[in-house]
């Protein structure tokens, strides 16, 4: 078997796959799943933080524009 015949192979598997891919991304069975993925974005949270870890997140900027502020007062 030289380079050639070898090569031929690879791309007839790679061919195949492909195909298979194209297949199982097309189904029927997947839509309801993939329909589901796309709406993901829009989905409603009720409330994606809580108060307290909204504050804590917070708190390094308002630290950080305290320091700005109290910088700019003297």
């Amino acid at each position: 078997m030289d380079i050639g015949t070898l090569r031929g192979i690879i791309t007839g598997l790679l061919l195949v796959g492909f195909i298979a891919l194209v297949c199982w991304a097309y189904s029927k069975r997947r839509k309801p799943d993939f329909d589901e993925a796309a709406n993901l974005p829009f989905a409603d949270e009720d409330e994606p933080f809580s108060r307290e870890n909204e504050a804590r997140q917070d708190t390094p900027r308002q630290d950080r524009d305290r320091q700005e502020q109290g910088d700019r007062d003297t």
